[in-house]
């Protein structure tokens, strides 16, 4: 079978202008094309649409990740081809993928064989220019901070406790700290910084919240960018900041619409990240969607103890959002690796170590049904060397959780190969009663807010943390916080914090370490664990692979 950028290469791609109108009703005066193959919508277009009634919101998540590979965005743009392909009017929506990744050791984040957003290369690279925005908007208010400082200080910052940061959309291991302001008295007030990745932003979590450019300028006008020496909140505001910003971000604030391999709309807008924040598509292109569609298919960062936590907890909570249905991927080799089988032994049938692994799966379904009372659809991404054997025994270890478990192919035959996915899906939302709720409501306090998650969906006994991080989460739910949803940012690979502990853990701890305050994007982060903001390059970086040959066409890009 061709590399995903090969099958890319060679899809009959379609004018966005003919995609936005023929499959969404869309003229052509309301897109700003960016080429023939992507279009932003503009934001008085997506206001005019308030009054329409919305289509059915499918979210897409998954077991907790592995080397094996589970395929959640595959799965995404399957099930919206598989959608249209049964007459369905469906759209997806996705995240945009990071460069730093896409060079490091990801690769590209657009789907992959015969179910991948188009044009690849694009999205996966500058795109639109959203992310260039975001971080010009973040450092513009860094460069505001230091220049401050610098005439006088009015504000009185404490040069100890500057809270925010610098922004790269690179993995670069050498900038997580660094000293700024060196070389004489005429560059400023020397101090410890850093840099993060740009998804990492709190700009980027409140890019893909906000809802319209008064929100997301009021929101950038509250961001906590420092403090003084007896320890006051300074903001974006309080340096006049948010205003240029804003205009910076304008232009990105609109919804990015492409198209999947087989011409039906996609939506990719922003992207934050899954850990430190809520891992999901924008608010404003999801809605749009929604109002153009009959059904819409999004997904969630990470497996469902984060995205779908978040997803539902932040962003549903934040917009008014809510699905109808919930579908988990898993594959036979991921379940296989949870259950303790080594990476080099996956492809091998193995029917005891599937049984101890779908404790994983068994824990993510229990949680989208019963923590959030959602129905849910279990989709088994397919490999050839999974075996009828192993199919069987997923099927019957999850019969009692009442989440049919479909298997799909959509990787090796598109949208065809994931219609069963589809139909069940439709069913699942037309007779599957819905009895939506949050994890825990806006008045409980922010510990236990961390508590119910972590007890809940976690399988953890408690929650601990040192005095000094729980006189700072007394401190937050004292001042005006403590209605904010928390924003747990642990390992992906397990529900504990030790990204060893493979399968369905129960009984352990909970500590949390570090509390940050998003309070433009209005949550709260609780850092549990190990969590880099700023991750390195791997050994072999992507980047290595990635060429342009003599034509001008890109290889290597996954």
């Amino acid at each position: 079978m061709p590399a995903d950028i090969e099958i890319a290469q060679q899809a009959n791609i379609r004018r966005i202008g003919e995609v936005a109108r023929e499959k969404l009703g869309i003229g052509d005066e309301h897109l700003e094309p960016y080429g023939y193959y992507k279009a932003k919508i503009s934001l008085d277009y997506v206001d005019s649409l308030k009054d329409r009634p919305d289509g059915k919101l499918i979210l897409v998540t998954a077991i907790s990740p592995t080397p094996a590979g589970e395929g959640k965005t595959t799965t995404t743009v399957g099930l919206g081809d598989a959608l249209n392909r049964i007459g369905k009017k469906a759209s997806i929506c996705l995240r945009e993928p990071s460069l730093g990744p896409v060079f490091g050791m990801k690769g590209g984040a657009a789907g992959g064989g015969y179910a991948q957003v188009v044009p690849m290369e694009d999205i996966n690279l500058h795109f639109t220019g959203d992310f260039g925005a975001i971080a010009l908007a973040h450092n513009l208010l860094a460069a505001m901070i230091d220049n401050h400082i610098h005439h006088g200080n009015e504000l009185n910052f404490d040069v100890r406790r500057v809270a925010w940061k610098r922004v790269v959309d690179m993995n670069d291991r050498a900038l997580r700290q660094i000293t700024v302001a060196l070389g004489g008295v005429g560059n400023g007030y020397p101090r410890e910084d850093g840099f993060d990745i740009v998804v990492a932003s709190e700009i980027m979590a409140i890019f893909c919240l906000s809802t319209s450019i008064k929100d997301l300028k009021d929101r950038l006008g509250r961001i906590v960018v420092g403090y003084t020496r007896d320890q006051k909140p300074i903001r974006a505001g309080d340096l006049h900041a948010h205003g240029a910003m804003a205009v910076l971000l304008k232009n990105a604030l609109k919804p990015n619409l492409v198209q999947t391999l087989e011409n039906n709309p996609a939506f990719i807008h922003g992207g934050p990240f899954a850990n430190i924040a809520h891992g999901c598509n924008s608010v404003l292109a999801t809605k749009t969607a929604l109002k153009l569609s009959d059904y819409v298919v999004t997904e969630a960062g990470f497996g469902a103890d984060l995205g779908a936590e978040k997803f539902i907890d932040i962003k549903c909570r934040k917009s008014g959002l809510r699905p109808r249905a919930v579908v988990i991927v898993a594959t036979i080799r991921a379940l296989k690796y949870h259950g303790g089988v080594d990476l080099k032994e996956l492809n091998t049938e193995n029917l005891d170590a599937l049984t101890k692994g779908v404790a994983n799966l068994d824990r993510h379904v229990n949680n989208i049904r019963n923590h959030f009372g959602l129905p849910c659809v279990v989709a088994i991404n397919h490999f050839t060397f999974d075996t009828a054997l192993e199919i069987e025994l997923l099927k019957k270890k999850m019969a009692h959780r009442e989440a049919p478990v479909v298997v799909c192919r959509h990787w090796a035959e598109g949208g065809k190969g994931a219609e069963e996915l589809a139909r069940t899906v439709v069913d699942t939302v037309d007779k599957m009663p819905v009895d939506f709720h949050f994890v825990y409501e806006d008045e409980v306090p922010l510990w236990d807010k961390v508590k119910a998650v972590a007890t809940k969906l976690y399988g953890a006994s408690e929650v601990t943390a040192d005095p000094k991080v729980r006189g700072q989460i007394k401190k937050l739910q004292d001042s005006s916080y403590g209605h904010y949803p928390v924003c747990i940012a642990k390992t992906q690979y397990s529900f504990s914090t030790d990204a060893k502990l493979r399968g369905a853990p129960s009984n352990h701890e909970i500590n949390i370490r570090e509390v940050r305050l998003a309070a433009g994007a209005e949550f709260v982060v609780m850092v549990c664990g190990e969590i880099m903001t700023m991750p390195g390059l791997p050994k072999a970086p992507a980047a290595t692979k990635i060429d342009l040959d003599d034509s001008g066409k890109v290889t290597g890009l996954f």
